[in-house]
């Protein structure tokens, strides 16, 4: 679809709000009207909004109790410079369900940078376009929280993308309360896709940077505190994205797919590219390893964005995830200076298998299936151990009419067989990230897809936003559940599952 083609989908109306500075009529906001990532299904909902008793369709189930979060962008003021979906200020949408009731609530992450904006009245960051500058953060650009989260330690974590600075969100108020500090941590940058365990509540993390130590690599307990962290020795800085693990292993990733730093340290422009003739390398390293320890397995040359989960099989270990052969697809001739952003945009990538022989090795890596799938989601009472199902979100090529990066459809699969199931949300309709939803009192003895998987979902034909709940085993009933939300939700970033048993007891 052209670009010119798809404002006919703009939510125009909603351009001109007046419930936010840049949407005042008499000083409409013009910059950037051709960028699609801040219209139509993107466009910002700066309203706060809190409603209980939320209108379902449907029935919900009896035993669905815990909420559903997402984190996303949502830009406040008009961009220093060209936008990018990661600049967005933070935005958690939450979704709670208990006795048989749904309620929602929805409020911006207050970063440091979103509160110094606020003060000033304007944007005062340059975003991940550039041009960089120091003077505003150590990242030279803003770290908006925008991206992950999840429940640890009795509160929700924000992160972003790059490796910026975790917040700690109230999970029932969404109120931001500061920083996310890790007790005895000398550094509090995170990685947006570090991990929590639920067998154990530990936290496994990795950040990354610029400068030497490349990368690090460590654990937290069920508190906050500091239990084990070492640096990982890599050959110039990277960008990983996302960490697996095991019982007794992390799996990190050093992929080529980076910038250049002479560019970044001469231009301020952060310029990725895909190198072709270096191979993917996986490091494996105990939990409690040393840098010493770790065994890197050289691999396809290629990009993982998301893990779905690792275990070990004997002298092996298993990662499924998300590969992409092509990270940086060709940018589309008539997309202007927006080209590259819209092509990087553009997720390229369907579900795989890697296997590690921790023995002799060895690398066997192979298609779990080729449909472009990716914001993969599987049961976390799994995670670490033997697993089958993960729960993947469609995503249209460019020559399907996907001009930006959007979910068409729920897939299932069982990535042992390859086979899987499909719910598509229908014409003009676009999903979010989904969460697996255990049972009440499941564990691994559990079957694996004995619970609930949730999403939500935006209809750009009346603008209407609902959450999707469906019985995980089999999603091709369709929604068991279709709550109503009060306003609008716009595409947004990852989501997670708090556990009604951990959500509400803390609450009590």
């Amino acid at each position: 679809m052209a670009l010119a083609e798809s404002r006919e989908h703009f939510p125009t109306t909603e351009l001109c709000l007046g419930d936010a500075p840049f949407f005042d009529d008499t000083q409409p906001w013009i910059y950037q009207i051709d960028n699609p990532y801040l219209h139509g299904v993107y466009a910002p909902t700066t309203r706060e909004v809190e409603q209980a008793n939320l209108v379902v369709e449907g029935e919900l189930p009896a035993d669905l109790c815990g909420a559903y979060f997402r984190n996303g962008p949502n830009p406040v003021h008009q961009p220093q410079n060209r936008y990018h979906p990661f600049d967005g200020d933070g935005m958690v949408h939450g979704v709670y369900f208990r006795d048989g009731v749904a309620s929602y609530s929805n409020r911006y992450v207050h970063t440091v940078a979103f509160d110094q904006e606020a003060t000033a009245g304007e944007s005062t960051s340059p975003g991940v376009m550039g041009p960089f500058d120091y003077s505003v953060s150590e990242f030279g650009i803003k770290d908006t929280s925008n991206t992950d989260l999840f429940w640890y330690a009795g509160d929700l974590m924000t992160l972003w993308y790059n490796a910026g600075h975790p917040y700690r969100v109230d999970a029932q108020s969404l109120e931001t309360r500061g920083y996310f500090e890790l007790e005895g941590r000398k550094h509090r940058r995170l990685s947006a896709h570090s991990k929590v365990d639920w067998a154990t509540g530990e936290l496994l993390f990795f950040d990354y940077g610029d400068e030497p130590p490349y990368m690090t690599f460590g654990v937290a307990d069920t508190q906050g505190r500091l239990l084990h962290e070492v640096e990982i020795d890599l050959p110039g800085a990277r960008l990983p994205h996302d960490i697996g693990f095991t019982t007794q292993y992390a799996i990190l990733h050093d992929l080529p797919f980076f910038h250049d730093m002479d560019v970044l340290r001469k231009h301020n422009l952060r310029v990725l590219s895909f190198y072709k003739d270096i191979p993917t390398r996986f490091g494996i390293i105990p939990r409690r390893g040393q840098s010493s320890d770790i065994r890197w397995f050289e691999c396809e040359p290629c990009y993982i964005l998301h893990v779905t989960n690792c275990w070990e099989e004997g002298d092996w270990v298993v990662m499924d995830g998300c590969r992409s052969v092509n990270p940086m697809p060709s940018a589309h001739g008539n997309e202007g200076e927006l080209s590259h952003m819209l092509a990087y945009m553009r997720l390229e990538a369907n579900a795989y298998r890697w296997r590690f022989n921790l023995v002799t090795g060895e690398v066997r890596e192979g298609d779990i299936d080729d449909l472009n799938t990716e914001f993969n989601k599987s049961n976390p009472i799994f995670h670490g151990v033997k697993s089958r199902y993960s729960y993947h979100q469609r995503i249209p090529l460019l020559h399907e009419g996907g001009h930006t990066l959007r979910f068409t459809g729920l897939v299932k699969y069982n990535n042992d067989t390859g086979q899987s199931q499909q719910w598509d949300y229908g014409p003009g309709v676009f999903g979010s990230e989904a969460v697996f939803a255990p049972k009440p009192g499941a564990d691994r003895s559990s079957e694996e897809d004995d619970g609930y998987v949730l999403t939500l979902v935006t209809n750009t034909r009346d603008w209407t936003s609902d959450c999707l709940v469906f019985d995980a085993r089999d999603i091709t009933r369709g929604p068991l559940a279709r709550v109503r939300m009060p306003h609008r939700v716009p595409a947004g970033f990852h989501a997670t599952w708090a556990a009604g048993e951990d959500l509400f007891q803390t609450s009590a």
